[in-house]
């Protein structure tokens, strides 16, 4: 071959790709089946419609209902906006999108992923907390101040143990 020659086999592209080593599409094979495992949880277990990556550091996902046999509740997600709920964009998670696709959220069967700000989500939890343990507390002083001979005083005790419950044999 002549210089000419050399010089052009260097500028054009080759007519095939170099098949890969039978090592490298094992590999591929490999990386691919943990990211599917990834995704479904077990193999066994199916597909899990509603998994979520994780969240950026600092915020929440949480799936929310958007829509009800294909009714949209706008009242339900202007107050989900409210309470600092915001849409998880589209292009920050493209493997769980369609490709080619033009949507700017993450919907899956009338429910959308959004996201809050962990701080907010330790608010909320915090606050739902506090209102369970009040509402046991209220239930468990109307009990105590039964008028006697009105109910059973041994109804008046309320366990806050987990306990299994006994399931019948057919």
């Amino acid at each position: 071959m002549n210089v000419a020659e050399k010089m052009n086999a260097a500028k054009r592209p080759a007519l095939r790709p170099e098949p890969a080593s039978l090592d490298d599409s094992r590999e591929a094979a490999r990386l691919r089946a943990e990211e599917i495992r990834g995704h479904l949880g077990g193999v066994d277990e199916g597909l899990d419609e509603f998994y979520a990556p994780p969240a950026p550091p600092g915020w929440e996902y949480e799936w929310k209902t958007k829509s009800v046999m294909n009714q949209e509740n706008h009242t339900y997600v202007t107050s989900l906006r409210r309470r600092g709920w915001d849409y998880v964009p589209a292009d920050r998670h493209p493997e769980m999108m369609p490709e080619g696709g033009k949507q700017t959220t993450i919907e899956r069967k009338g429910m959308i992923l959004m996201q809050r700000p962990k701080e907010i989500n330790d608010e909320v939890r915090k606050i739902d907390l506090q209102t369970a343990r009040n509402q046991v507390r209220n239930k468990e002083e109307q009990l105590a101040g039964t008028p006697h001979g009105h109910m059973d005083r041994t109804l008046s005790k309320v366990s806050k143990k987990y306990v299994p419950m006994p399931v019948p044999e057919d």
